[in-house]
């Protein structure tokens, strides 16, 4: 009953700056799904090409995406926001007469073996969110107090807290609009100059909907 959408095969013309994508002329496309894929190396990329154009002639969907992956040292990255965002922080924590104190390290910062820190993220969203996923890296010589993962509640958040050897993850169901804070605490365990690295956050079926937090090296002497 109606058209059959996915059947057509109607000629799409993709251009990207001065490179032209035509679905008619291109080789190697997938029986059935029409499906192709392209790549540059870096390069042949030129700024020109972030300017794109998609020219569909017919009825029916056709879908696609582009995206551009490098690499880059963890301590370097900045953030990154969409409707979501995150706050990372690093907290040295000390007992003084008057209680305990938690001061925030800087790039400056020099820690001890033994040290005791508090990493604190800040998550906001500006809408609810069904599915998410946020893992949150550490440096190498660090190791979490809290090992044991489990479901947690707090602020009206349920979630699934699961400590691994190079991050701690939390997987949520659901997020209602908001901002919420989590906290963990490590233990300096090594001697040495560390990338800490990043805290990143996904909803898992809705991809484009991610975040990360930016990151820091840490130094203990």
């Amino acid at each position: 009953r109606g058209a059959d959408l996915t059947a057509e095969e109607a000629r799409v013309v993709i251009n990207l700056g001065e490179h032209h994508l035509d679905t008619e002329t291109m080789a190697g496309a997938e029986a059935g799904t029409g499906y192709f894929k392209t790549e540059w190396d870096g390069r042949d990329i030129a700024p020109s090409m972030g300017e794109i154009s998609v020219e569909k002639q017919g009825d029916g969907i056709a879908w696609g995406a582009v995206y551009w992956q490098y690499f880059e040292q963890l301590d370097r990255i900045t953030t990154h926001e969409t409707p979501l965002r995150l706050e990372k922080q690093l907290l040295l924590q000390q007992h003084t007469d008057t209680g305990p104190l938690l001061t925030p390290l800087d790039s400056s910062a020099a820690l001890a073996p033994g040290d005791l820190l508090k990493a604190r993220i800040v998550l906001h969203a500006d809408r609810d969110f069904e599915y998410v996923h946020m893992k949150d890296m550490r440096a190498s010589g660090f190791e979490p107090i809290d090992v044991l993962s489990s479901y947690r509640y707090q602020d009206g958040l349920g979630y699934y807290q699961a400590t691994k050897d190079a991050a701690t993850n939390f997987f949520f169901d659901f997020i209602k609009k908001g901002t919420y804070v989590f906290e963990y605490d490590l233990r300096v365990q090594h001697k040495g100059n560390f990338s800490n690295g990043i805290t990143t956050i996904q909803c898992m079926y809705a991809p484009e909907f991610t975040a990360h937090s930016e990151g820091i090296r840490v130094n203990v002497k």
